[in-house]
């Protein structure tokens, strides 16, 4: 079938010249496709994959022979024997004017802007040896003071507009194209055109759900992660109590990429002893937590199912707060389906905070570890500031941040030693844990628990019908002889969709969403990639770990186990109910 399927596309394929080289690609390819297929480059600024190209920024015009005016390579279709030039003494002048006149509207603050470094305007301008030309442009509509340039109220997302360069990708991953949420759009016109928010109100009084994809696609350093990671290194350096750090599931299997690595390398060791290195006392693994939740969250799905409670089934996930966001602000009246558990962040934060390891260190005459995690979400964030959970985690940084705290440290990230280790005892974890960095993962770790709880005849470990990370997969279903139907909505606007009738109510017992396409792994935090096939890169590694892991059902972990006989006694106890379990509330 493959062979097939190779030959058709072979047969529609067009051959073209690219500065002289010959290259074929599959009809309906873009210029741009054609440029990278010839091994070259051309800059992009308003380019990504995942949303129609705008073509406004026009640093990616080429010359096409025969044509008078040059054409944007990444909004033309390749033509069959077109011969193109990516570069010319006209084109570099055009590329040079443009960018000076960006920097014209742009502030000199690369040196303390967070993407410094990780800026396509800036490493243009760098590689193009490029200065000031043009006298500077005040942003917005200085006339307007409702037209608010810098929005730093959000726990998540900091928007600085002064540096946008109106590339509109914001725009297009918040809107129908992506996320479907729609808190960004465009608003003013001429030099006053800006991405804005509805009655220029703060990002923090908008829909938005903290998912953080607008500051992935963001080219510049207009949209940012809230950052943590100066006052934790600060912390760090100051040392007045004892440093503990958690690391999630996706963070191992994408953090490489910030060091040249090839995307999808495990390089788990290499982590764990990078955050050594910084300075953490004790690293843990959130993945220990990901397989307490799945005793928690199994157990109330049994509970729910047992006591024919049609009312509150099918059980929503709840370890993504983007959803929950989504839930608490724009779907009030579907709160009570949500599981009460908490996330693995929030669960492995109680547990450190208030259980065996914590009174280890009071034993000690040490005082309560100040708790980092390392999540690939931007969303956790605002989770960690929940007025009930509040205070067991007391920084979260994201994937991206992680890698600023390694080069700040001159640590030769992709050299550390691969065998660094977690600790014990929040440091175990099954394969089923890792599950958690993709899309459909909870869902296939809730599984496995739940065949196993209910003695299921040959019951199944791997669950493909709930796997697939791409932004064309939508609600995927499967059915568990002896359990029922499950769904999981790969991104929140697939969830919107699924939430369009009541005929989910019926049809399932579980629902898994996670609001960024792909899961975790395609989360607001991990590192920034124009590669569209990142998130299947990705996935084969965290399906790798739980391959070669001995255990595989999070019933399994031998610590999770002491933890219930030593704390818990059981899921859904009183105790685990105080320290595992949350409400929500609409707002």
């Amino acid at each position: 079938e493959s062979s097939h399927c190779e030959i058709c596309i072979m047969a529609s394929a067009i051959k073209l010249l690219v500065n002289r080289i010959t290259v074929q690609v599959p009809k309906g390819s873009t210029y741009l496709d054609a440029i990278k297929a010839a091994g070259l480059q051309v800059p992009t600024l308003c380019f990504n994959p995942r949303v129609k190209p705008r073509a406004c920024c026009r640093l990616c015009l080429v010359e096409v022979k025969g044509q008078d005016n040059p054409v944007p390579a990444c909004a033309t279709e390749a033509q069959p024997n077109a011969a193109i030039t990516t570069t010319s003494p006209s084109l570099r002048d055009y590329r040079h004017t443009d960018a000076e006149l960006l920097l014209a509207r742009h502030p000199n603050e690369c040196m303390t802007c967070e993407v410094n470094g990780d800026c396509q305007l800036q490493n243009f301008v760098r590689r193009e040896n490029l200065h000031d030309r043009w006298p500077k442009v005040p942003r917005g509509k200085p006339n307007d003071p409702e037209s608010t340039l810098h929005d730093h109220t959000s726990p998540s997302i900091q928007r600085d507009l002064d540096k946008c360069i109106e590339c509109g990708l914001c725009v297009d991953i918040c809107g129908p194209q992506g996320q479907n949420i729609n808190a960004i759009g465009f608003g003013g016109r001429g030099a006053g055109l800006l991405p804005t928010t509805l009655l220029h109100s703060t990002l923090k009084e908008t829909g938005c759900i903290s998912c953080g994809q607008c500051t992935l696609v963001c080219p510049v350093g207009a949209l940012v992660e809230t950052p943590a990671w100066r006052d934790v290194l600060h912390r760090l350096d100051t040392r007045k109590q004892p440093m503990a750090v958690q690391v999630a599931p996706a963070t191992r299997v994408a953090i490489s990429e910030e060091f040249g690595m090839k995307p999808g390398t495990v390089s788990t060791g290499q982590l764990c002893s990078a955050l050594r290195l910084l300075g953490f006392d004790y690293v843990f693994d959130t993945n220990f937590a990901a397989d307490l939740t799945i005793w928690e969250e199994t157990a109330e799905l049994l509970a729910r199912l047992q006591q024919g409670d049609g009312e509150r089934l099918p059980l929503f996930t709840s370890c993504c707060p983007g959803w929950v966001n989504y839930l608490e602000i724009h779907r009030p009246d579907l709160l009570h389906h949500l599981s009460t558990a908490k996330s693995p962040q929030q669960m492995l934060g109680a547990t450190a905070k208030h259980g065996p390891f914590a009174k280890s260190l009071e034993a000690k005459g040490q005082p309560a570890p100040y708790l980092v995690s390392v999540m690939p979400c931007t969303a956790k964030k605002d989770e960690a500031q929940r007025p009930d959970m509040a205070g067991d985690v007391d920084a979260v940084i994201t994937t991206r941040e992680l890698a600023r705290m390694i080069r700040s440290r001159k640590l030769p990230f992709a050299s550390l030693p691969a065998d660094g280790a977690f600790d014990s005892p929040l440091g175990e974890s099954t394969g089923a844990a890792q599950l958690f960095g993709a899309s459909g993962g909870v869902m296939e770790a809730a599984l496995r628990a739940t065949a196993s709880l209910l003695k299921l005849p040959e019951p199944q470990l791997e669950y493909h019908a709930v796997r697939g990370v791409g932004a064309s997969i939508g609600v995927k279903e499967a059915v568990v002889e002896g359990v029922g139907r499950v769904a999981v909505a790969n991104g929140i606007a697939s969830a919107i969709k699924l939430l369009e009738n009541d005929a989910w109510k019926e049809r399932y017992i579980m629902v898994e969403v996670m609001a960024c396409v792909g899961g975790c792994l395609g989360g607001g935090g991990e590192p920034k990639s124009l590669d569209p096939a990142i998130l299947e890169k990705r996935a084969r590694a965290i399906y790798s770990i739980d391959g070669a892991s001995i255990k595989r059902n999070s019933l399994d972990n031998t610590e999770v186990q002491a933890l219930y006989a030593s704390e818990f006694g059981q899921p859904k106890s009183d105790k685990s109910k105080q320290l595992l379990h949350t409400i929500y509330k609409a707002r």
